[in-house]
């Protein structure tokens, strides 16, 4: 779907004395966000500019929200300046190969083509007097709305059925893969991450997010795998693909049909 993509800049040297470094615009508490725009490559490229107090670097990233630039709190609009005229046709490129494959809004209406575990379903919505959760029929998911407003209805219904399906099937999953690798997960959570299709923590929570449950089973179970061999090794070193390959052999086939999915923005952590 989307691809999240990130570069780092260094600050430049701090100057030894006073705030010569630091815009005059900047010195008396700048706002924590804010639109702005820049010439870049001569197009004109609006931005979201944030503010942070925890970083020391420039950082850029284009999502389906643009170009997001975030900056120390005390950086100078020179740093800033710089930073973007250096990394103009970098911005530019990744911005128009984003547009260009920018999937399509979903239309939640009736006939609407939704997946689930990889294969196409036909949405059927029928008008009714009172909402019901969504009835899988075949390759027909039909959701009965009542009210005005049936898209927002019915995004919302099919939503909760497709997390009701995916916490129900994830932690069979684990109980499945768990004695094989090992390892013995604290507990398992949906995530609803905007840039991983799982997570797994030094504490044992392993979080996988619910879009899972559109693609096909087996690369349900790569990202499953993969945050599980997490809790032998926290790291992506070659001991842990060994821990990745003991189940999932092909694992390397996966990750890359993974990719190919649509929902490019994600990454496996």
């Amino acid at each position: 779907m989307l691809k999240r993509l990130r570069n780092l800049i260094d600050p430049p040297a701090i100057p030894a004395r006073g705030m010569s470094g630091v815009s005059p615009l900047l010195r008396d508490d700048p706002p924590a966000i804010e639109q702005r725009a820049a010439l870049l490559a001569g197009k004109n490229i609006s931005y979201t500019l944030k503010r942070s107090s925890r970083r020391r670097s420039i950082g850029l990233r284009i999502d389906d929200c643009g170009l997001t630039v975030t900056v120390p709190w005390r950086a100078s609009e020179k740093w800033l300046h710089s930073v973007l005229q250096d990394k103009a046709h970098w911005v530019v490129d990744k911005l128009e190969n984003w547009r260009a494959n920018k999937p399509v809004a979903p239309q939640w209406v009736d006939g609407q083509q939704v997946f689930f575990l990889g294969k196409p379903l036909a949405l059927r919505v029928i008008p009714s007097l009172f909402d019901a959760p969504p009835q899988l029929q075949g390759a027909q998911l039909f959701v009965h709305v009542g009210g005005s407003d049936s898209e927002r209805v019915v995004e919302q219904a099919v939503t909760q059925w497709y997390q009701r399906e995916a916490e129900n099937l994830f932690r069979g999953r684990v109980a499945y893969y768990a004695p094989l690798l090992n390892v013995s997960p604290r507990m398992v959570k949906l995530s609803a991450a905007r840039t991983q299709w799982g997570s797994c923590t030094t504490r044992g929570s392993v979080r996988l997010n619910w879009q899972l449950i559109k693609m096909p089973l087996r690369l349900i179970d790569y990202v499953v795998v993969h945050e599980l061999a997490h809790l032998a090794e926290m790291n992506h070193s070659a001991a842990f693909w060994h821990v990745v390959a003991t189940v999932c052999p092909d694992y390397a086939k996966r990750r890359s049909e993974l990719r190919s999915w649509g929902l490019e923005k994600h990454t496996v952590e």
